[in-house]
């Protein structure tokens, strides 16, 4: 196992992290079974989102028989358990009793990463940032209870906003070859016009992805990785968007050749998929590359998905078609509609059921999406 600095908190963290997603609905016996696969293979940084007080529980008894400074935490702030459901709070007496409760349940005297939850919208970002939730953040960093503070955030606007804030050391960041990309390229880091079309398509890192990483770099704001596989997009040929499945081995070498990239959070459920991850540690650079799949993909296969590039804007009744087209994609692969996922859909200005079947979006669209089809599938599946 290689590690890196968490950007400049001097923090060391595996290459390959723990997302705490796949503790959900597990005893304690196969949560102590996951943690000991992941220390014994040098794996040191656990993320833990899911504010269901079992995991907490379990996770913090299965870790409370290794040295402290033998992990990394990632723990996050306004994530609450209610009624038997995840909930993303902003009320400051829910926030601290939470967060309270997680350091307990965790059998932690201190947190590494102290994380912000889930911040996307401009809006919720200024509240938080000149309000009591940054103030409480600060203030349980001075007493050494956080040791540094993050966010979690889908978008990079957000992102490059908490890097010029100053206070943010971590960003945890949802990145993968189908959230960065446009159409595949020969060179991922370079976007061609589309006058330099032939047969294929060729695009680059989104721009303002591509200044995000590189910002953070120059900051020494270290990014960790959450969705490195698109909820399991990019492993199945079906359902990838460059039409030929990506392994976990080149997800995870996408993900850790970006900027200031840390760390990437894998969800994992059972000791089978941390040794699917693990590969990377031993594969050999063909077994790494990426590069044929993103760039052999065929110009067929974009025709009809949305590549989320937002060539559709402008829409006359302003909704974000890329975004929501995105929380569409991710749902269909699910059995069930996540909470989380039909939390980023609630968050959004406008939805699905607003679209008033105009077909603008649809002439400026390049790849031929059924955008008002779409638009009615996520009001069927989000709205009901």
């Amino acid at each position: 196992m290689q590690y890196r600095e968490l950007g400049r908190t001097g923090i060391k963290v595996s290459e390959i992290g723990i997302g705490g997603g796949g503790f959900e609905n597990k005893s304690y016996s196969d949560c102590k079974t996951i943690i000991d696969c992941a220390m014994k293979s040098g794996i040191n940084f656990i993320d833990i989102y899911n504010s269901n007080p079992d995991v907490h529980n379990n996770v913090g008894k299965a870790l409370s028989r290794y040295p402290r400074d033998s992990y990394v935490i990632e723990g996050h702030l306004c994530s609450m358990w209610e009624n038997g459901q995840y909930r993303r709070t902003r009320n400051m007496s829910e926030v601290i009793t939470a967060y309270e409760g997680f350091l307990t349940r965790m059998q932690l005297d201190y947190v590494d990463v102290g994380m912000i939850h889930y911040v996307d919208d401009e809006r919720d970002f200024d509240s938080i940032f000149q309000g009591e939730i940054i103030e409480y953040a600060k203030k349980r960093k001075a007493e050494g209870i956080v040791r540094c503070l993050g966010i979690s955030t889908h978008n990079p606007d957000i992102a490059l906003k908490s890097v010029e804030s100053g206070l943010i050391d971590v960003i945890l960041f949802s990145i993968n070859a189908a959230y960065d990309m446009l159409p595949a390229s020969e060179d991922v880091d370079i976007l061609f016009e589309e006058s330099t079309f032939t047969g294929r398509t060729y695009e680059g890192i989104n721009p303002q992805r591509s200044l995000l990483y590189q910002t953070c770099q120059n900051a020494g704001v270290a990014l960790t990785v959450m969705k490195g596989y698109a909820a399991g997009v990019l492993l199945d040929g079906h359902q990838s968007p460059f039409g030929n499945a990506m392994t976990p081995v080149q997800c995870l070498h996408y993900c850790l050749t970006r900027p200031a990239v840390a760390s990437v959070m894998v969800g994992v459920s059972n000791p089978d998929e941390i040794i699917a991850a693990l590969a990377y540690t031993t594969a050999n650079d063909a077994q790494k590359d990426y590069s044929t799949i993103l760039a052999n993909a065929p110009k067929r296969v974009f025709h009809g998905h949305c590549m989320y590039c937002g060539h559709c804007a402008p829409c006359p009744e302003k909704i974000d078609i890329a975004a929501l087209n995105k929380y569409l994609d991710l749902a269909l692969i699910q059995k069930s509609v996540p909470e989380t996922l039909r939390d980023h859909y609630g968050l959004l200005e406008h939805h699905a059921d607003e679209c008033i079947d105009c077909g603008q979006c649809m002439e400026n669209c390049p790849f031929g999406v059924d955008i008002i089809g779409k638009m009615k599938q996520a009001a069927a599946l989000f709205e009901n």
